[in-house]
């Protein structure tokens, strides 16, 4: 007897398991991550509403008879987008193409469904859970396929596939197999990140379309894009589409946000709700055009609603350990901003990591453009500020134009007048400034001192560079000045002491002679 642990094709019973036989698996109804038969990533409890295929253009809500072209919709729900694949839920998303923040899994509120059983919207009712927990704890613990020791090694194989998050676990041959998914609450490869939680509200009618392009492609095709769009919304001419942004996204890919506008005949207009934009683009008829422009995901940028908020944080999503969600809500960064939101799986985490290295590219290069900026800034700044002293001396040089204008044009005014009494005062206050900028103790000739210093100064490198004197001009006219002056004066003292001695001759021979004289009378 051979034994498989891929699970039976179909309904056959477990008569005869056997190794690596080749099966089916069943797609997870519940929250999973990954999954290939679901269009995003799944969420919690998974939404089959859509709208209705029409055959006009019509914003409302397929089972509303009213409302005119704009309806409200009756299915306003909410969901973390975790994937770039096409999304098949209704719920307003966030996260899921990088912009609002890094969102992994789907909270899908549904408050206008009633009877789909449990808060996220699971389909199966509380018994149903029960016998799915009952039978999980004796695929994990207790196995009775065999009825003898291969069963313990069953139950570890089974372990192994819950800790893994993939697989079935055969535990009984009347019984079918547990499907594991990595939303079990036996996954280990968990872990709880933040999100950050939109601002925008639904009347300002944002979607965000994820298309599988290049930015640079996107950008230069953004026109016909937008004419595209308006063909597939029904190329009414009271609507007009709008786009928001662009942004680059991982796996070359990008994120473009639309808006449309809708213009009444009285010439008011207004923006279509984002749900109701989402609700029509979400129809069967609508995704195939949307395909073929490269859309591969659209979502809406809402923010919650308290009460949202308030049941998102109460509730523990599936697989979650409370402890750990809790913990989660704890360590918020900014609880008013951020909302913690689950990652399930290494391709969620990878997919986080490129998304976060997709944003630093994004941030540095806004940083190196204020760089750039401020580099601009400051050149600006040091042409201004010559531009400035440029300007000053100009003004200095016309304001002395001006007052020498001023002074001749007085001079003509006053020519063959008397000296009045103020000019004469103001004449002696000059006399009296310009007496004592020409004492040699003041002003004078302490501004002759320093200039000579300045000028000793600025040729003492070049004297020092050459090993030779160089005077210059005005220096070596005041020493040749100086030199003469001090010449002059020894000169007048060579002169004085000359005469001096010839006076002191005449006076010695003068007291000779008187000498003899006085000595011939006496004989």
């Amino acid at each position: 007897m051979a034994f498989n642990f891929g699970g039976a094709p179909g309904g056959a019973s477990l008569t005869a398991p056997a190794f690596g036989a080749a099966t089916t698996t069943s797609a997870p109804t519940g929250f999973g991550f990954g999954s290939t038969t679901t269009g995003a990533f799944g969420g919690f409890g998974t939404t089959t509403t859509s709208a209705a295929a029409g055959s006009t253009f019509s914003f409302s809500n397929p089972t509303n008879a009213g409302g005119g072209l704009f309806g409200n919709t009756q299915n306003k729900s909410f969901g973390f987008s975790s994937g770039l694949g096409t999304g098949t839920g209704t719920g307003t998303g966030f996260g899921g193409l990088g912009g609002g923040g890094l969102g992994f899994g789907s909270f899908n509120l549904q408050p206008t469904q009633p009877q789909q059983g449990g808060l996220f919207g699971q389909q199966a009712q509380a018994p149903a859970q029960s016998n799915q927990l009952i039978n999980t704890a004796s695929a994990l613990s207790a196995p009775t396929l065999l009825n003898d020791e291969r069963d313990a090694i069953l139950a570890k194989w089974n372990q192994l596939q819950a800790f893994w998050g993939t697989g079935k676990g055969y535990f009984n041959n009347s019984i079918p197999p547990v499907d594991f998914t990595q939303e079990n609450p036996f996954c280990r490869f968990k872990a709880v990140g933040y999100s950050c939680i939109p601002s925008s509200k639904d009347e300002d009618g944002l979607v965000a379309l994820a298309l599988n392009k290049k930015e640079a492609d996107v950008r230069t095709q953004q026109q016909q894009l937008v004419e595209s769009l308006h063909k597939i919304l029904g190329g009414n001419h009271t609507l007009t589409v709008n786009v928001e942004g662009v942004k680059a996204l991982p796996d070359d890919q990008t994120e473009v946000i639309i808006y449309v506008v809708e213009r009444s005949p009285n010439g008011t207009s207004k923006r279509v709700p984002a749900t109701t934009l989402f609700n029509y683009v979400e129809q069967t008829n609508i995704k195939g055009p949307l395909q073929q422009l490269g859309v591969t995901m659209s979502v809406t940028r809402t923010s919650l609603s308290p009460a949202q908020l308030k049941q998102l944080l109460q509730n523990p999503p599936a697989g979650v350990d409370p402890i750990i969600w809790e913990q989660a809500k704890v360590d918020n960064p900014e609880p008013e901003r951020l909302i913690p939101v689950p990652m399930v799986g290494f391709k969620e985490l990878l997919r986080r990591l490129k998304i976060q290295e997709q944003m630093t590219k994004q941030h540095q290069t806004r940083l190196d453009i204020i760089s750039n900026d401020i580099s601009e800034l400051q050149k600006n700044q040091a042409t201004t500020v010559a531009k400035i002293a440029q300007y000053k001396r100009k003004l200095m040089d016309l304001s002395h134009r001006v007052l020498q204008v001023l002074i001749r044009q007085e001079i003509q005014r006053k020519s063959g007048y008397a000296i009045q009494v103020d000019e004469e005062h103001l004449r002696v206050q000059l006399d009296m400034i310009q007496s004592e900028l020409n004492a040699p103790t003041q002003f004078k000739g302490r501004l002759n001192e320093l200039m000579s210093q300045i000028r000793m100064q600025n040729h003492y490198g070049a004297v020092r560079a050459e090993e030779k004197y160089i005077v210059d001009t005005d220096l070596l006219r005041e020493i040749k000045q100086h030199l003469k002056q001090q010449q002059e004066g020894l000169s007048h003292l060579i002169s004085v002491i000359k005469d001096d001695m010839e006076d002191i001759k005449i006076i010695e021979q003068g007291l000779h002679d008187s000498v003899h004289v006085r000595a011939g009378k006496l004989s």
